[in-house]
């Protein structure tokens, strides 16, 4: 039996909200990703296990700040020193488009770091290569289709040609390697790319033609004894229940406002041949991302105290990234207190007001009358419709106008 900690998609480096930390100098946004990592490190050595799997994007782009290099390798070399091999894949944000430039995660390889494997392009590893781990492990690191292109010397001018032979290769290489593995030792499958079936994190199912898709079939395959995914931030198991497990543990932190109301996992598999156990554990301490659906103003009265009740208490909203989207018509732009609402929102850790001023519908004359030929009474209901007059001002309105009109033909 081996025992494998398994994760992805840690991005530490995505600071997209929020301020610095003053100790540290880091966007505290980093620290929480960072927090993270230090809990999914700290289990790996406290529980001694075997392997550890990372599925691939470490940063948020190819070329981290050296800041973010430093907060990753000091946890990584953790592990190394610890005597636990890290297998780290590279994935889409860890590579760059140019087949002559380093991709993210290339200074382990050029320093040929103990303990610390970097899959870069697809590999079989058997146990001698693992560092002695009883496992066989094949590794498909992200494939760029420009990359693949040049590699196969593929002529190729329909994008989606190109996905399907880069399938099809894949399928024969994994295929391949299967028939010359151990029976004997467990096989684990690791890939950061999209199966087809997986949901993304705000719940869009995969589509074929965003990139490269494979199929459930190559995956789920009986010779496999666990697949350790990585690229969607959703975790989920596509095989759940079936043997072998299909996982994608997810982002070890959330986001964006997409991942809004997702947890997040990190997982311990404990993979034999034939049978494989796993374990999803939750990350604690992840920071809230709090998102009311859009509120369209229902009036232009109170506009400050109908928004105080679509926001959650201060309490709830302390330390979170909170998100209130309105709806309203264009008039009605004014009477947004904006500096009153950041008030009511001071103890979030962000807080963000996305308005969206609604251009008012005009109301047309029907096809077959003109103005000339339309009563006094039919003009004013038009009128009355594109104000949005209220329906009970309307009735008023309508017999005060019906007064002075009779009073005028009188």
């Amino acid at each position: 039996m081996v025992k494998i900690l398994h994760f992805s998609d840690a991005h530490i480096d995505m600071a997209n909200y929020g301020r610095q930390d003053p100790e540290t100098g880091l966007p505290m946004r980093v620290i929480d990703f960072l927090n993270s990592l230090d809990t999914i490190i700290d289990t790996a050595i406290e529980e001694q296990v075997d392997v550890v799997i990372f599925a691939g994007d470490a940063y948020k782009d190819r070329s981290p700040a050296p800041t973010f290099q430093r907060e990753w390798g000091r946890r990584i070399i953790r592990l190394a020193n610890a005597g636990i091999p890290a297998l780290l894949l590279v994935g889409n944000h860890d590579l760059s488009p140019s087949l002559s430039r380093a991709h993210a995660l290339e200074e382990y390889n050029t320093l040929e770091v103990e303990n610390v494997i970097v899959a870069d392009r697809p590999t079989f590893y058997s146990p001698d290569e693992l560092m002695g781990v009883p496992a066989q492990i094949i590794a498909i690191p992200w494939i760029a289709r420009s990359g693949m292109i040049a590699y196969l010397d593929m002529e190729i001018k329909d994008p989606m040609e190109v996905y399907e032979q880069i399938e099809e290769r894949i399928t024969d290489i994994v295929a391949d390697w299967l028939d010359g593995a151990d029976p004997d030792l467990p096989t684990i499958l690791t890939a950061h790319t999209s199966i087809q079936g997986a949901i993304y994190g705000g719940e869009r199912t995969v589509m074929l033609g965003r990139d490269m898709v494979l199929s459930g079939g190559l995956v789920k395959n009986k010779k496999l004894d666990y697949v350790a995914l990585g690229h969607l931030h959703k975790a989920q198991d596509l095989n759940e229940g079936q043997h072998p497990p299909v996982v994608y543990p997810g982002s070890i932190e959330r986001v964006d406002f997409g991942e809004a109301r997702d947890k997040k996992f990190f997982v311990i598999a404990e993979v034999e041949k034939g049978n494989t156990s796993y374990e999803w554990r939750e990350l604690t301490g992840i920071r809230k991302f709090i998102d009311p659906p859009p509120y369209t103003l229902a009036s232009d009265q109170n506009v400050t105290e109908q928004l105080t009740k679509v926001l959650p208490s201060p309490k709830e909203m302390k330390d979170a990234i909170v998100r209130l989207t309105i709806e309203y018509p264009r008039d009605w732009e004014t009477l947004i207190d904006e500096a009153a609402l950041r008030e009511i929102a001071s103890e979030a850790f962000e807080f963000h007001l996305v308005k969206r001023p609604q251009m008012e519908t005009r109301i047309r004359i029907p096809k077959d009358k003109t103005v000339g030929g339309m009563t006094p009474e039919e003009l004013l209901d038009l009128y009355w419709k594109s104000a949005h007059t209220d329906a009970g001002d309307k009735d008023t309105l309508m017999g005060l106008a019906r007064d002075i009109i009779e009073g005028e033909e009188d």
